[in-house]
């Protein structure tokens, strides 16, 4: 059986210049429960993420928030220098203990997360640095000019957003080029549709978080099973071959850490579903 290969995912070019392939990883989960403090196995996290460009990943998505500070620490110990691998990270999230998030869009706190997030991956400037929230204490614009400051400054390269609607994203293209969103979307939710249609006409990289959740639609019996069975893949196989095909903008970032799921997640893009097989799914939800 040969090695997945995340390069069959196809390329898409963050901010018109940046070519990653489609399917990535997302590193929040390398970290401990609660997405807090070091993971239960350190040297199976750092395994996972060593294995990651071996399948052709060269998007990394991972934030400050994550551990907090764990991942950043994680992926740099795993894989500096980075050779031909995109570190995205993001900011704007306070951790004031395991599963707890308060956005914090101060623009001087901003400004120290980017700088502490260069220090802790041993960078001169990050490829892709995401607004986590925009804090809705703190007037948007005021956000966005900070970022747009630092982008200037040469400390980020390319700017995203996540949880927006096409409103924060038209407001934020005054102040910058918005190269990603990163909102939830799945096979079900898919609250943010009008946002990926907006991203789709614009060439805006969009970033699934939770890509892989398919809830009840994956019990047996049910069409999502029955295609599964047909292609001898998981349920959650089938749901990321369904989010690569359903726009050449989509970059999957499926997470975890442990080898094998890493391996299992990355086979399917091998799954080739048809447009019966495709319309069927879009439908369930």
């Amino acid at each position: 059986m040969s090695t997945p290969d995340a390069a069959k995912s196809g390329t898409f070019k963050i901010g018109g210049d940046l070519a990653v392939h489609r399917l990535g990883f997302g590193a929040m989960r390398v970290v401990g429960k609660g997405i807090w403090g070091d993971p239960e196995d350190r040297d199976e996290a750092l395994r996972t993420l060593k294995r990651v460009p071996e399948l052709g990943i060269n998007l990394i998505d991972t934030a400050d928030s994550y551990g907090p500070e764990v991942s950043e620490r994680l992926i740099r110990e795993a894989l500096y220098p980075y050779k031909g691998i995109v570190i995205a990270t993001k900011g704007g999230l306070l951790r004031p203990g395991p599963d707890t998030w308060i956005p914090c869009g101060n623009p001087d706190y901003l400004r120290q997360q980017v700088f502490i997030s260069l220090r802790r991956l041993g960078v001169e400037r990050i490829d892709l640095w995401q607004l986590h929230r925009v804090d809705p204490k703190v007037p948007r614009e005021e956000q966005f000019e900070a970022i747009a400051a630092m982008q200037k400054e040469g400390l980020i390269r390319h700017v995203g957003l996540s949880e927006v609607g096409v409103d924060d994203i038209t407001a934020a293209q005054k102040h910058f080029k918005a190269a990603s969103v990163q909102n939830l979307y799945n096979l079900t939710n898919r609250a943010s549709e009008p946002v990926l249609v907006h991203c789709e006409a614009n060439g805006i990289g969009f970033i699934p978080w939770f890509p892989l959740a398919s809830g009840n639609l994956a019990k047996a019996g049910s069409p999502l099973d029955a295609i599964a069975h047909r292609h001898q893949a998981s349920p959650s196989q089938i749901a990321l071959a369904w989010l690569l095909k359903r726009s050449p903008v989509m970059l999957p970032i499926p997470g975890t850490g442990k080898v094998k799921h890493l391996e299992e997640n990355v086979a399917a893009v091998d799954i080739q579903l048809s447009d019966e097989e495709f319309a069927e799914l879009s439908a369930l939800a």
